[in-house]
Order: C-alpha cells, then structure tokens, then sequence
C-alpha cells in the first residue's frame, strides 16, 4: 500500500494506536519504548504488511522536526542547579567523548572492511563517516526505563548522562557535515574543517542563549487572553531558532537546546500548560519519527550486513564506548570507579544515530545504503542489550535508589507565580492520639489545609473537622527563603 492523501490518516491513527499500546505493554517489561515504536513501523512497511515509504529526505525532513521539539524539551529538563557540580565532565563527554568515539570505532569499521570474510569494503573516510553518525547517545530511553523501576542514580550520574544525551548531538551531527563534505570536496584543508566546527559551535551557542533570553521575554510580556496559543508561541520560536540559526552556518541542534535550557531554568507565564503541551508533542515526534524510520528499512537489506554490525556493535558497546568514557573522564578524580562503568555502559543510541545516517543518502554518498542499514542495525543491538540492562547494571553496582516523590497525591499544582509549596500528608494513628481536629493539630507556622480527603470523598476542612486514619491532607505553606532565591 503506498501512502496517498485519502488514507494517510487512516493508516497514521492506526499505527499511532498500535505503537501507544505495544509501547505500553514494553514500558512494563523494562523494554525501550522507541524500539517498539520502531519494530512497529517496521512490522508495517515494505518487507512486513507492504507500506510503501522510500523518500530518505522526507524522513530526514521529519527527524530533524522531531528531533529540534526532542532537544528543545530535553533542555527545559535540564536545570542549572543539578548540572552545575558536573559541568565539567559532562561537556568533555558530549564534545571530546564523541570526538574519540567516532575515531576509534572509524578505525575498527576501517580494519574490518579490509577482511576478506566481510562484505563491505568502505574507505578510511566513509568508515569515519558511518562511525560519526552513530557516535551520539539518547538519554529519553534510559531514563523512561529508570523511571517505569522506580529507580534513580546516585552521585550526580543523572544530570552527568542527561547533559551528556542532550548536548552531544550537535557534535555528531557537525562531524557528519564535515564528513560528508570533505568526501564530495576530495578533500578540505585541516583549517577549513577547524573553522567550521568553531563557527557552528560559537554561532549556535550564542543564537540559544540570545534567542533563549528573547523567548523568555516575549512570553511574559505577551498578554495573550487566550492561555492555549502561549506553547503554540513556544513551538514557532523552537523551529524559528533551529532555522535562524542553520542560514547563519551555525549549530541549530545545540541553540535549540541551549535555548531550552534558558526557558527552563527561568520564570514564564503558564509553565504548566507549556510543559504539559512539550512532553505530549515530544512523545508524538518521537512515535511519528521511529514509525518513519521503521517504514524506511528493508529488513531483508539489514541482513546481507547483519554480521558485519553486530561487530562494529560489541566493538562499540564494550571497548570504543568505555576508552573514550574513561579518557575524558581521566581529570576527573572525584567519579568513582563504579561511576565511570556505568557511564560507559549507558551508551545508548536511539533515533539520532538513524536520522544523521539519512544525510550521506540524501547527499549521495558512496556506499550510503550500507552506513544507513548498519546505523539501523547498531541502534536495533544498542537498545535490545543496554536498554534492556540498564536497571540491571545499575543495581549490581549499587548506584541505584528508590526514586524520590515528587508533586502530591491530589494532583495540584500552583501558579509559578505563587511563592507557595504544596505538600500532603497522611493522618497516622499517632497524630490522632494528639489531636483529632483540625484546629487541635500542630502543624506548622503559615502552614494551611486546603482539603482533605477520605478514600473517593473530598472534603473542604473546617477546624471542627473530626479526622480519621489514613485521611490525606493537602498543605500550602509559603515557600522558605533559601528555595525563593535558588529560584
């Protein structure tokens, strides 16, 4: 079936529903999510139910859509205070840490083509190439597994792995570009190359921070009677900046994300309905983005270099990924061993990897089908073995511990505008021992009930109240002045 304008939402809503549902029942069984998302999609294309979709530039078209809203939520996420104390080796990780990356697993796909047993044979160059686009990691799958357990990391690993994951794919992607065009080129000077990555480094910084600032400003000083249009606003700054950015030659991956952080790590009006309105839109570019993915394959060329990438994948898994983790990691005395395992382990690759593996098609590369089908392969082993085990590793290292609570069990939240917290609490028998009103309660100074409730009922408090066990409280008490000026 080829899609056509009568039935692309018929089969669009369809193949929504079915990855929502197998991504469901994955969730459950600690199993990625975006690999379901892409078995479905490949389930659906030419080799399994005959969707024909072949455009390698409409998909690279649509990852890059996706990918922009990804990074650009994936910076709100990030926070100053909690990325702070790993600054440091984060940036080395997600600039140096690729850089050695894409080298050493470059020079092993080089190795490995000149073996008369394979059956690939890419030059030094395409081999950099093909290593390149597979050198950057994707933390949405990591921590939605961390998460669906329960589970959390100790010594600062989380904010270390999400700067790392967020920040490290404009470095693949430039070295890419670079690739790309040193090979179409026959050749650019060592100067040529260096200009290029100081230029989109320092011109994609400084669009996300300015651009940042600039989306900040406007979505408090807009008076937009309609709350609705206010992520809409957000979403046409996010393509604006991504955009702006790439005509002045710079890095639109790394200002989208830098812009994130910006918008993120301010006060703006009606931050609940954005963040809400990003976090949906995110999962569905990410659906839309490894459905595509899924749909562009042909199982069956995967085969004929099967063998070939589960190689370049262990090669990548457990030495290329670990010598560059642990040599960039090297000044850094404070990361305990354990620590740097498991940062080296937690290289996972998603829909980045794929995506990137579309440019060499769409530019005509030489040997593309092969960098494109052992991209996707790699990706396919990545996340059955890491993703899979990530819980795992955690724990037998001991760097794991119960996540902590967040929000309350009323599902209420204030205005950022109200320098107020919202707490709850559960009425033990002790505290009734002390006092079964309200009134009679010692609760602290500026501290309110707002309600109360009694298993499926929800009463408004009074102070002759008369509480019973287990009653849930909703508490509002003003906010302490160290947590005011942090934020």
């Amino acid at each position: 079936m080829i899609f056509t304008a009568e039935n692309t939402l018929l089969i669009g809503s369809i193949l929504l529903f079915v990855s929502i549902v197998v991504g469901k029942t994955g969730y459950r069984f600690g199993v990625p999510t975006l690999l379901l998302f892409l078995v479905v999609g490949m389930a659906f294309g030419s080799d399994g139910l005959g969707l024909q979709f072949h455009n390698a530039k409409e998909a690279q078209f649509i990852g890059m859509v996706a990918l922009s809203i990804i990074l650009f939520s994936g910076g709100m996420d990030t926070k100053f205070k909690e990325i702070k104390p790993i600054l440091g080796p984060g940036i080395v990780l997600s600039t140096v840490g690729v850089l050695l990356t894409a080298l050493f697993t470059g020079l092993f796909i080089w190795w490995l083509s000149g073996m008369s047993w394979t059956n690939i044979y890419l030059p030094i160059t395409t081999s950099l190439l093909l290593a390149s686009t597979m050198s950057s990691t994707d933390s949405a799958s990591v921590f939605a597994i961390l998460r669906s357990q329960k589970m959390n990391l100790k010594h600062n690993l989380r904010p270390m792995l999400e700067l790392e994951s967020g920040s490290n794919d404009p470095m693949a992607y430039m070295l890419t570009i670079v690739l790309i065009q040193f090979i179409q080129s026959a050749g650019m000077g060592v100067g040529a190359i260096a200009a290029s990555f100081i230029i989109q480094f320092i011109v994609g910084a400084a669009a996300g921070y300015i651009l940042g600032k600039l989306a900040i400003r406007m979505l408090n000083k807009l008076n937009i009677d309609n709350q609705a249009l206010y992520p809409i606003l957000l979403l046409a700054f996010v393509f604006f900046t991504f955009s702006i950015t790439d005509l002045m030659k710079g890095n639109g991956y790394l200002a989208v994300y830098i812009a994130g952080m910006m918008v993120g790590n301010n006060k703006i009006m009606h931050r609940k309905e954005i963040y809400t309105f990003m976090d949906g839109l995110t999962w569905l570019f990410q659906i839309i983005m490894f459905l595509c993915l899924g749909l562009l394959v042909n199982p069956h060329e995967m085969l004929e270099v099967a063998a070939v990438a589960l190689l370049i994948g262990i090669f990548m898994i457990l030495i290329g990924r670990p010598l560059s983790v642990f040599l960039c990691l090297l000044p850094f005395r404070k990361i305990t061993m354990k620590s740097r395992v498991f940062v080296s382990w937690v290289g996972l690759r998603g829909a980045v990897p794929i995506i990137f593996a579309t440019y060499p098609v769409v530019a005509g590369v030489e040997g593309s089908n092969i960098i494109f089908n052992i991209a996707l392969r790699f990706t396919i082993v990545s996340l059955v073995v890491q993703g899979t085990t990530i819980s795992f590793v955690a724990r037998i290292l001991h760097l794991s511990e119960p996540l902590a609570k967040t929000g309350n069990d009323f599902g209420v939240e204030l205005p950022e505008e109200i320098d107020s917290d919202l707490s709850d609490m559960t009425v033990t028998r002790e505290m009734l021992e002390e006092a079964d009103t309200l009134k009679d309660m010692n609760l602290p100074k500026g501290t309110l009930v707002m309600i109360v409730k009694r298993k499926d009922e929800f009463l408004i408090p009074n102070g002759t109240l008369k509480l019973h066990e287990g009653d849930k409280l909703l508490l509002i008490s003003e906010k302490s002045k160290e947590e005011s000026d942090s934020e």
